[in-house]
Order: structure tokens, then sequence, then C-alpha cells
């Protein structure tokens, strides 16, 4: 009898935690008829992530219904336009999304390979398509970000400055950003990558994102280590004061140590307070 009772109570406990943790997860192709353009390597070689030759599509984390709260963020790791943190700078997010109410959609996107339209192709299609199933998964087509990290910071500010119509961000979250082609304060490989070692003018001025904003770009939180020595801590403070020369609202968090890549990882010493940082300013969205 006695053991009869704790089943049930086991049962009870289980049924009652099911709504808290009923996230949803998936995956989808981006371009499930074909390809708009190449990067050389995505028609003539099977995907494979290990050989980096990613296939473009996405993850999708919805929160429980009874949580959402219709915003969604669109994730792009970052790697230096060579290689994908898809953990740490990525799926790692999801729980304190989810947490919070707001669907993650992280970004798998192809490596430019010179070709540098392609990893804003994808981007641009990955807003698209979260707001064309916007009903569906229960988001507010008016509440759709974009993050990025590092390289994928750079790709995510491309986005915010350059996209227009249904691909334009409502808001940015950028985690010690590559911003600049600018060769002086630069990530070097993320340039190389993106847009090669001898650039046209026009095209390295294309992608020095501190020389896009326009007013009326998203809303922007921007977060980065004062001693990182992967990317300058100046490319996210250049950003920042274009953003506020445009008249675009944007909060600068700037912590005292922690280097470069710590993404969603709590071994981070400052993790927590990054947390309670974008908690707050995400609080702060309409």
């Amino acid at each position: 009898m006695k053991t009869e009772r704790t089943t049930i109570l086991a049962l009870l406990l289980l049924l009652i935690s099911l709504p808290v943790y009923s996230q949803k997860t998936f995956e989808m192709d981006i371009w499930p008829d074909g390809l708009p353009n190449t990067n050389g390597t995505d028609l003539t070689k099977p995907y494979d992530d290990n050989a980096r030759n990613y296939k473009p599509m996405i993850t999708v984390f919805l929160p429980a219904k009874d949580k959402a709260t219709g915003r969604a963020v669109v994730c792009c790791p970052g790697g230096a336009y060579e290689m994908l943190a898809l953990e740490s700078e990525g799926t790692g997010w999801a729980p304190f999304f989810n947490d919070r109410g707001i669907a993650l959609i992280v970004l798998k996107y192809r490596m430019p390979h010179g070709f540098s339209s392609v990893p804003a192709t994808d981007a641009d299609e990955a807003i698209r398509i979260t707001r064309r199933h916007a009903k569906e998964w229960n988001i507010d087509p008016h509440k759709v970000g974009i993050m990025g990290h590092s390289a994928g910071g750079h790709l995510a500010s491309t986005v915010a400055t350059h996209a227009v119509g249904n691909a334009k961000p409502d808001f940015q979250i950028l985690l010690y950003p590559v911003i600049t082609m600018d060769p002086s304060y630069t990530h070097i490989g993320s340039r190389n990558n993106l847009i090669g070692q001898k650039p046209s003018p026009e095209i390295e001025h294309y992608y020095c994102n501190e020389k896009q904003v326009r007013p009326g770009d998203p809303t922007a939180f921007i977060a980065l280590s004062n001693d990182d020595n992967a990317v300058q801590p100046a490319n996210g403070a250049n950003y920042y004061l274009a953003l506020q020369k445009a008249g675009v609202k944007a909060s600068l968090h700037i912590y005292p140590d922690g280097g470069h890549g710590y993404g969603s990882m709590p071994s981070f010493r400052w993790h927590k307070q990054l947390e309670a940082d974008l908690t707050d300013w995400l609080a702060t969205l309409p």
C-alpha cells in the first residue's frame, strides 16, 4: 500500500512539472527549395560539420506556451567566419531564453570562403522564417531580434544595419562582437575569411558596421570584456558610439576580465552578472 501511494505521488509530481519543462525543439532547413547563392563548396561537396561545410539550417527552441512572451532571438554563433561554436554560443543559451519565455532560434550559417554575402543571406532568411512562422510558434513578428558572438556579432550587426523589410530585426544582442573591417583594429582572421586579404575599399567600407549605422536601426545590447585580446574592445565600443550618434538606444556592458569566447558558459567569471544585465535589458524592450 505504501509503495502504491509513493508511486501515485511520484506520478502526480511528474504531471505537475510537465508544463514547466514542455519546451519544443526542432530543426528546419532554411533553403528547402535550393540555395540562392553559393560559397563555392556548398554545391560541390557534401555537407559536413566536421569539415566546416555547414548545411544552412535553424534549430528552434520554443518556450512552454504558458511562459511564452512572444519574443524571439535568432542567434548567430561565432568562429571567425571559419567555423561555428554552436554549443557555447548557440544552443547553450536555450535554457536562459526559454526560462524567460523567449524563443531561441540558433542559426547554422554557411561560411563565406570569400563570398562575403553568403552568411548574411542565411541570417536574413532565418529572420524571415521566424516571422513567417510567428503564429505557429507563438511569436510576435514585431518582437524578433538577432544575437551574435564574435564573428557572429559581425554577422548580427550586418543584418541589423543592412537588412531591409521583413529581414530587419527589432533588436540586437552582441557579445564581444567583431564590428569593423578596418585592418587597424579588426579581427584579422574574420576579415580575411569574409572579404579576403585585399578587398576593394568599397567592400571594406560596406562591412565596417560602425560606419553603416542609421537612425531607426534596432536597439542594441553590447557586452564584452576589457581584457579581450582576440577582438579589440574598440569594436563594440565604437559601434555603441555610432548608435548613440544616430539616436539609436543602446546599452554597453564592459566586464573587467573574462577574455573572449565565453558565450553561455557558467565558467565565465561574470556569467551571472551578464545574465542579470541581459535580463534587465530585455525587460525594457517594448
